[in-house]
Parts: C-alpha cells; sequence; structure tokens
C-alpha cells in the first residue's frame, strides 16, 4: 500500500525533499537520473491539483571553496536545475534564491495549484548539515504536507531529511514514489529474499565493506567478493599477490570474516585467477594469472577468464541478487571484461526469475555502460544510504517519516 499514492494533494502545497544533487560540467547537467527520477512523486501532486515546492542540496559549498578558492557560492547554485526541470516538465519552475529568507516564503505563500516552486541550494546554509530544528522548522512553514523522495540522503539526520517530518502530524509526512520503491527494494533483499541470495561485494578497500560483509553472513547463502579487495583475502591467506591492492592492516580481519563464513554455512567465493597489469594504466602490459602466485611488479585489475566463469554459475544459480561494486578497473577497457561478465550473468538470472538489485555508484554506472539497466529488477540511486542499509542501520530519513 502506498502511503503517496492514496494521498489527494489537491488544494495542498507539497514540501518536497529530493535529491538533485546531480553532475554538472560548464553549467550543463551531463547526467539527469537523479532529477529524472524525482518526476512521477512531482507529476503526481500536480496532477492531483497540488502546488510542489522542491528543495535539495548540491555539493559541499562550504567546504569544497575553502578547498578550491576560485569557487564561489554561485558555482553551486541550483538554477541549471530550475531552467532543466521546466524543459522536462514543460512549464516553468519558479526559483527562491534564499530558501530560508523572504523570497521563499513570499513565492510558497502565493504558490497556485499546478506551480512549481525550486529552493536555492540547502548546503549555503551550515544549519542544514548539522540537523538544526531552527532551520527545519522554518522549511517545514512553507508547505502544508512533507514528502522525502531523497533516498541518496536518507542516512543523512540533515535539517530538511530528517528533523524536519517532526513538524507534520503522521498523515501529512510520507515518502514520495522513488523513496517508497527504495526501500521496498532494499526490505525485499533483506528480508523477503528467495534462497539461493548471491552477495556480489567489489571495490577496493575491505574497510568499506566490512559492515555489509557481516551483515549478510546472517542472510545470503553465496558472498561473491571481488575487485580490489580480493587481494586483501589472498594476502591474508599467505600468497603472493605482487603489487596488487592490499590493506595490510586488515588481514586479521579478512580472516576473520572468512572464519565466520564457515561457521555460519555461507559461502565465500574469491576470484581464482586476475587479468594483472606492469602499472596502473590504460596502456599497460597485460597478462593473466593464478591469485595466489601473481608476481612482483604486476597488479591485478580484473578478475580472470576462471573466475567470471565460476561467478557467472553462481550468479545464474540464485533467486535473489544483490550487486554493490565492480570486479575491477572497469573504466579502462582492458579491465572492463570482469565487470560486463557479472552484468551478462546477473541479467540472464533476472529473466530467469530471480530477483536482482543493483546499487552504489560504480556498480549503477556499469550497468548503465553496458545497457543492462531495463534488464535487473531494480538499480538504486542510493549509494551511501544504501549501503548503510545493508550494513543494518537505521537511516534517520526513513526513521523520521516511519515516526
Amino acid at each position: 500500500m502506498s502511503k503517496f499514492n492514496d494521498h489527494n494533494f489537491s488544494g495542498q502545497k507539497a514540501l518536497i525533499r529530493v535529491d538533485f544533487n546531480v553532475p554538472i560540467k560548464e553549467g550543463k547537467i551531463t547526467d539527469d537520473t537523479r532529477i529524472q527520477a524525482a518526476l512521477p512523486s512531482i507529476k503526481k501532486v500536480l496532477e492531483d491539483g497540488g502546488s510542489v515546492i522542491l528543495m535539495s542540496h548540491f555539493g559541499r559549498p562550504h567546504k569544497d571553496i575553502e578547498k578550491k578558492p576560485h569557487l564561489t557560492l554561485a558555482d553551486f547554485s541550483l538554477k541549471p536545475i530550475a531552467q532543466h526541470l521546466s524543459t522536462l516538465l514543460g512549464k516553468e519552475v519558479l526559483f527562491a534564491e534564499d530558501a530560508l529568507g523572504e523570497d521563499a516564503a513570499q513565492k510558497s505563500a502565493s504558490l497556485q495549484a499546478g506551480q512549481v516552486l525550486l529552493l536555492e541550494n540547502l548546503r549555503y546554509y551550515k544549519e542544514e548539515e548539522k540537523g538544526d530544528k531552527g532551520m527545519a522548522e522554518k522549511l517545514a512553514r512553507l508547505g502544508d504536507v512533507y514528502v522525502n523522495d531523497a533516498f541518496g540522503t536518507a542516512h543523512r539526520a540533515h535539517a530538511s531529511t530528517a528533523i524536519i517530518a517532526q513538524f507534520f502530524d503522521a498523515d501529512k509526512r510520507m515518502f514520495g514514489m522513488l523513496m517508497e520503491s527504495e526501500v521496498a527494494a532494499a526490505e525485499n533483499v533483506l528480508h523477503n529474499n528467495q534462497k539461493p541470495f548471491t552477495a556480489i561485494i567489489g571495490g577496493a578497500k575491505v574497510s568499506d565493506k566490512i559492515l555489509i560483509i557481516e551483515n549478510l553472513l546472517d542472510r545470503a547463502t553465496d558472498i561473491i567478493i571481488g575487485g580490489g579487495m580480493a587481494y586483501t583475502f589472498f594476502k591474508a591467506q599467505g600468497c603472493h599477490i605482487g603489487n596488487s591492492l592490499c590493506e595490510e592492516d586488515r588481514l586479521d580481519t579478512a580472516r576473520e570474516l572468512l572464519k565466520k563464513a564457515e561457521a555460519k554455512g555461507v559461502c565465500i567465493h574469491l576470484p581464482t585467477d586476475s587479468i594483472i597489469a606492469d602499472k596502473f594504466a590504460a596502456d599497460a602490459n597485460t597478462s593473466s594469472a593464478n591469485n595466489a602466485e601473481i608476481p612482483e611488479g604486476w597488479m591485478g585489475l580484473d578478475i580472470g577468464q576462471l573466475a567470471c566463469q565460476n561467478f557467472t554459475k553462481v550468479i545464474k544459480d540464485s533467486k535473489t541478487i544483490l550487486w554493490n561494486g565492480p570486479m575491477g578497473v572497469f573504466e579502462m577497457e582492458k579491465f572492463q571484461h570482469g565487470t560486463k561478465a557479472i552484468a551478462d550473468a546477473v541479467a540472464e538470472a533476472t529473466a530467469n526469475g530471480a530477483y536482482s538489485l543493483v546499487g552504489g555508484g560504480d556498480s549503477v554506472a556499469a550497468v548503465n555502460k553496458f545497457g543492462y539497466t531495463d534488464q535487473v529488477s531494480y538499480v538504486s540511486t542510493g549509494g551511501g544510504a544504501l549501503l548503510e542499509l545493508f550494513e543494518g542501520k537505521e537511516l534517520p530519513g526513513i526513521a523520521a517519516i516511519k515516526g
């Protein structure tokens, strides 16, 4: 049951927290996926006869300006996004240059049914990231109903993502359509999964994924580990990994995770072999090697052919699949085969009835790059938020709505 879909917004001003933190280069949006993802919720309110007040953050203005003095607050304005959104909606999107000032208050007060107003970047105000109650209350006065549709920021206890909800009655605060689908997809994998359940965990560092692996040991039947983090596991078992990436301070952690998995009957799959290179570069010389015997001076930058075959078989036998993290440096053509093989296998398993959830920036980028976005069950827009959800943490943005 969708609280959002069941709500009639006629005559109401819906204050919607969206995630419009999109890449902009030379004033142009290079990827509007997050803006497109918010459109269904916006359109539903407008079709009901309501009006929409949108609020979002964009970048980290104050921190970035400290690091790069040539930047100014104007470089972090949401104005280009208002213009792009106007094109997508086919109507003018009004813009308030001061989200907490008289401009926003007046424009919100005079907003008519069918109109859309976008507030300036919330992170212009340091109170946003501090979770300031005063800022949250000021924003809350602008709307009749609060809608959180920003899953990508659900793990932040910021003024506009969590604190603001307390100023709305339970029937006047809700998830938007994107947030509902994100939460449903994650809960489907975490709590309603069918076995075999395979989690594919990649990326560079074990330290980034310890908590997610530990939490999945109580849920998954199989965990595939690829990417740079795999070499820490091999080194922990006394293997020769050459110059491959390794977290020396996580060797004990890797050994403990393998022991825990064995005790719980969870099968950890490490890549048998790698595509190795003599340097970290697109034009490197390449070869292949068993992961127990990578020569000195060489480094693993992708999983090898045998690993692709083994992982593909595990994935195709699965009923539930979670994919977070690439198998190698897929941005370089020489080292993208392993990640593409995983994408192929996940798409095929999905076509055969498995439920697949892909999340995390690099995994999503890979699925998009190889053209499989529509061939998996769900592609998450939330990197850090999804990761924390699978680590077993309660997300402030979700808890605030559920109450």
